[in-house]
């Protein structure tokens, strides 16, 4: 008796007293209700008649259930301690998948992990490679230039999961929320989404179910005509073997010539420009849409009516509705010609915006999406076949049809999204988080992750502010300058650009991106004739929402359209509906701190006056301007006799690394330690247009002792204008190009293989004619011999490898970074795009062979010979590429520790301020 009345007295002791804890939380009700389950009072009249053994499963019972009460207490008020005291939220991002579009995922990644992470939130990177195999990967491969960068590395540096499934259940454990980042195919098709939703897995974006529904355009653009909408006429090809009578007769319907009509030849199930041809007449149609289903593009092909004398359109809309209720908004379209908001009449722009919210909420997509279209001004009917219950997209002004609805919109820095959303205020970071805010609310499960976020963001932000002294506190200002007039402008304007967006994230300083032009504009005589010292040129400060462009001369035309005065006065009123309508919805979410762009006017300065602001607001200038003034001393000199502050060498040491045959006579000291220069001559620009070629190809090669020879301009940018030449014919082609002031050589024009070679505007007045240097070839392999891992092959006949090292630190105490082999994906000359824009070219970092430590400034590209350790200097660059892939960048996260991109920008400007000091 005595042994079966203590256990039962402990027990309600024990059980009282953990009621009395429990209760004090407000988890207790919750408790208390599964206490009295339990049943506490028939265990204290245990007697005698109850048998030892149901005493015994009950207290195990009672005890099991107490157990699990009390662990969910724990669990509850840890919870509730993380709301109070706050903790980062968890996001995974996946990139990759088995589409064309990866590399445009693997951009879109990168630029999401650039804008969202922080103390407050901490991003974990996978990648899905084509064979559908998931990996975790270090945020640093995000910033390679493809995924080959990475791919052959994936079995060493990456961790590999057996299956996606075993994917699925690390990432319930090890993420809040999932961010898919996968266009096309498994990322935009359902894929990725229906295997988070088996796993309860909270994620961005549209549900599965209305993933298949949306991505597959022939279903969408059916489903569209149903609800009323105007569509484009389509025929549907399926398999590869369609039916030619069918396709006439469709033809003839809709009022296009067999032989000559123009229609769109495009897959049903890719991104919106994969696999996507114009055809004319039925037999070239059903040949482009046999060639699709052959490359294993799609099973099926849509035939659709080419829309003459319209303009395309892309909108984006953001969900910002509260629980369940949806409250898509659409932001400020955009003229595909970019064009925000687009030069549409303004019933026109409103019907978009009401049509894109309608398709939205019908096809139930959520968070937020981009749906393209056209806009067909006139009356006049196009097609044939409009049904008469048609509701929506026939106006005033003209048609506006719906063709593409993006579930993943891309998010490179430059893209629509934000394009449009810094229009109505919002910074890529603000619009990012606001997109992931919303997400969470979906999931009751992440109520507390999202509390506890918040509670974390609103005190580190309180923090930060309180930290940057009132009299500091924006007042360092940093004028990044890029763009110029020559061949590599473009490079410029990303490299600045990405400078400029990296740098905004520190609240001391106040970052101002700006944009050098000719004075005339990018078409006129002067630029295409001028020497460099004659151009006039002009600065424009610009606001955030113009430098989002892809070249110099669309920013220029923004700026210029931006100061029209009923330009401007609609652009307002457009901006101030769209940001009401925002505001009034996020204005109930309480995690909604607010917007922070603010739309200005760009401003125009000579280059003489911009200097002379620079030097009276106190500010840094970062120079992000490729070749011309930018690195050949002249800005330089103009900065440092105004007193204004600059990043990079100074005006001796840039005038020497721009003038190669300087650069060489520079080096030749250096000769004595292993480290030489490749033979040259120069050639006037005016010798060879009047040379008789024969001779001249045969007095270069006799005199370098080369069949084979490079020629670049003497004093320009790194690789433009640079070709191989292997014959006499190679060369004319090479001077007809001068001659004709031609701005590119097209591919294949010369006798080995090479792509579009980009040629200096103005035509250079010297050119440098070198023995080429024959490197070994890296071949990279998808599929080694046992069909899993990813290699590199290298067959070392010459033993020369072309190496590029970056430098950095003050003077004469230089740091030389992790050097990178350089590969050609096409053609024996790496390309402007393939050593600096994200999706073309490769750069191991660090190299596969042993580590080569090579001393100079910025950055320097150079031949190695791996065997005799002899180094063949090509070129010092003043002014490296800065561009969010770019070799650099590579180099900067391969130290330890890792130097982020927004840690390498303000190092280099603390370099500039220690110098003018």
């Amino acid at each position: 008796m005595a042994s079966l009345s203590r256990p039962c007295l402990l027990y309600r002791g024990f059980f009282e007293d953990a009621s009395r804890r429990l209760k004090k939380t407000p988890a207790g009700s919750k408790i208390s209700l599964l206490s009295s389950a339990c049943g506490s009072s028939p265990i204290l009249g245990c007697s005698t008649r109850v048998s030892r053994s149901l005493v015994s499963a009950e207290l195990g019972a009672r005890l099991g259930a107490l157990r699990a009460a009390v662990e969910e207490a724990k669990i509850v008020r840890q919870q509730e301690e993380e709301e109070e005291k706050g903790r980062p939220l968890r996001v995974g991002i996946i990139c990759g998948g088995p589409s064309a579009e990866r590399g445009i995922s693997l951009n879109s990644a990168r630029s999401v992990l650039d804008h969202i992470q922080g103390e407050d939130l901490h991003v974990s990177c996978y990648y899905i490679d084509c064979s559908l195999n998931a990996y975790a990967i270090s945020p640093a491969q995000l910033y390679s230039n493809t995924p080959a960068d990475f791919d052959f590395k994936l079995e060493s540096l990456a961790q590999g999961f057996r299956s996606l499934h075993t994917f699925i259940d690390h990432l319930a454990v090890s993420v809040d929320i999932v961010f898919p980042v996968i266009h096309g195919r498994f990322g935009e098709d359902g894929g990725i989404q229906e295997l988070l939703e088996k796993a309860n897995v909270p994620f961005v974006g549209t549900a599965s179910h209305e993933c298949r529904q949306a991505f597959d355009k022939y279903n969408a653009s059916l489903e569209l005509f149903k609800q009323g909408f105007l569509t484009v006429p389509g025929f549907l090809v399926q398999g590869n073997q369609p039916d030619r009578s069918e396709m006439i007769r469709w033809f003839e319907i809709n009022l296009l010539d067999k032989e000559t009509g123009k229609v769109v030849v495009k897959p049903t199930l890719a991104g919106s420009s994969i696999g996507v041809t114009v055809a004319y007449g039925v037999d070239d149609a059903i040949e482009k849409a046999i060639n699709i289903i052959s490359e294993g593009i799609d099973d099926n092909v849509l035939v659709e009516v080419f829309l003459e004398g319209g303009s395309e359109f892309t909108a984006i809309v953001i969900d910002v509705g509260i629980d369940n209720d949806a409250k898509p908004v659409v932001l400020l379209p955009t003229e595909v010609a970019y064009h925000t908001p687009p030069r549409f009449p303004t019933d026109v722009i409103e019907c978009i915006r009401q049509g894109a919210s309608l398709l939205f909420q019908h096809f139930g997509l959520r968070d937020f999406a981009r749906i393209d279209g056209w806009f067909l001004p006139g009356n006049a009917n196009m097609f044939s076949t409009v049904a008469k219950d048609t509701k929506f997209g026939i106006t005033g002004s003209g048609n506006i049809i719906f063709t593409d609805i993006n579930l993943i919109s891309g998010m490179e820095q430059t893209s629509f999204l934000f394009q449009q959303a810094s229009k109505v205020g919002f910074s890529h970071s603000n619009v990012l988080r606001t997109i992931i805010q919303h997400a969470c609310l979906r999931y009751p499960s992440l109520k507390s992750c999202s509390n506890a976020w918040n509670t974390l963001s609103r005190r580190l932000q309180s923090a930060q502010h309180s930290n940057v002294p009132s009299k500091i506190r924006g007042s360092q200002k940093v004028f990044v300058l890029f763009g110029g007039e020559t061949s590599e402008r473009q490079v410029s304007l990303m490299s600045g650009t990405n400078v400029w967006l990296n740098l905004q994230g520190y609240d001391d300083l106040d970052v101002i991106p700006c944009l050098l032009a000719p004075a005339n504009g990018y078409g006129s005589a002067e630029l295409k004739n001028a020497d460099q010292q004659e151009i006039c040129r002009t600065v424009w400060t610009l606001p955030y929402s113009l430098v989002l462009r892809h070249t110099t001369e669309e920013v220029l035309a923004a700026c210029i359209e931006a100061g029209e005065p009923d330009r401007a006065l609609l652009t307002s009123h457009l901006r101030d509906n769209v940001m009401s309508e925002l505001s009034a919805a996020l204005s109930k979410h309480n995690w909604f701190s607010g917007f922070d762009i603010n739309e200005e006017l760009p401003a125009n300065f000579t280059l003489e006056n911009w200097i002379k602001h620079a030097k009276e607001s106190q500010s840094i200038v970062f120079i992000a301007v490729h070749g011309g003034i930018g690195e050949d001393g002249t800005l330089q000199s103009l900065l440092e006799a105004a007193g204004v502050p600059y990043t990079g060498p100074g005006p001796f040491a840039s005038k020497i690394c721009m003038d190669k045959m300087q650069t060489s006579l520079s080096l030749s000291q250096l000769t004595s330690l292993g480290v030489l220069t490749i033979p040259k001559v120069v050639q006037r620009k005016e010798e060879l247009l009047n040379s008789y070629v024969p001779d001249t190809w045969q007095a270069l090669t006799s005199k370098l002792q080369s069949r084979s020879l490079c020629v670049k301009p003497a004093r320009d940018g790194c690789s433009t204008g640079v070709a191989r030449l292997c014959s006499m014919e190679d060369l004319e082609v090479y001077i007809d190009a001068l001659r004709n002031s031609l701005p590119r050589i097209p591919t294949n024009s010369l006798l080995k293989a090479h792509g579009v070679i980009e040629m200096p505007s103005p035509p250079p007045q010297s050119l440098i004619f070198e023995p080429f240097i024959e490197t070994d070839e890296i071949i990279f392999s998808s599929k080694s011999l046992d069909s899993n891992a990813r290699h590199v092959i290298w067959e070392g006949h010459t033993g020369w490898v072309e190496v590029t090292v970056g430098v950095m630190g003050t003077r004469g105490e230089m740091h030389s970074l992790s050097p990178s082999i350089t590969v050609k994906e096409t053609g024996d000359i790496l390309s402007l795009e393939e050593k600096f824009q994200g999706g073309t070219g490769i750069n191991l970092t660090p190299p596969p062979a042993a580590i080569i430590r090579i001393e100079g400034f910025s950055r320097i590209d150079a031949f190695m010979n791996v065997q005799s350790g002899e180094v063949l200097v090509i070129e010092v660059n003043t002014i490296p590429g800065m561009t969010p892939s770019t070799v650099l960048i590579h180099q900067a996260l391969a130290e330890q520790p890792p130097i982020r991109p927004q840690e390498f920008f303000r190092t280099v400007l603390e370099f500039a301020r220690q110098r003018s000091n």
